[in-house]
């Protein structure tokens, strides 16, 4: 048995293994960063470590509910990275009947984005591969502009400046 913490981006529901999550916040104060991809809103301060902002539902083209806007930290490679999404939803435990592999078209979603899909009760949820969601050049482009605040920082554990 899997558990995954799942929210919702416009009207669809998505799930990232619980294992990654690293802790779920309200939106902070975002500093953006000239030239980083329109999907990168920026960075936040949280208790003093700087962490880059992937806006979701820009990175899947999809409209923002408006509803509560969440911020869930994760780890990502050896750093950590703020997932902005409009709502949470639970905390949530799947057993491997209940995890398919995604099909090769899904609702205009990039495959690779994609570990599988979940079902429970009548519905369905988008099983998040994270480490596939920023291109090596997009990971690099956000690195050299974090670069830019001082030291290479991002998301780890030295205090900002």
């Amino acid at each position: 048995m899997q558990k995954f913490a799942v929210f919702k981006i416009s009207d669809e529901v998505f799930g990232i293994t619980i294992e990654r999550v690293v802790e779920i916040i309200k939106p902070q104060k975002v500093f953006t960063i000239p030239g980083l991809p329109e999907f990168l809103s920026g960075v936040m301060n949280v208790r003093g470590i700087v962490i880059p902002l992937i806006d979701l539902r820009r990175r899947f083209g999809m409209v923002p509910s408006g509803k509560k806007e969440r911020v869930i930290i994760v780890r990502y490679d050896k750093e950590k990275v703020g997932f902005l999404v409009d709502e949470i939803r639970e905390i949530l435990s799947l057993t491997p009947e209940e995890m398919t592999r995604p099909p090769s078209l899904f609702k205009g979603f990039k495959t690779e984005y994609i570990t599988g899909l979940g079902r429970k009760e009548n519905s369905i949820i988008i099983l998040l591969n994270i480490d596939n969601l920023l291109t090596s050049e997009e990971r690099i482009i956000l690195q050299e502009s974090i670069g830019m605040l001082g030291e290479d920082f991002a998301g780890t554990d030295k205090p900002a400046k």
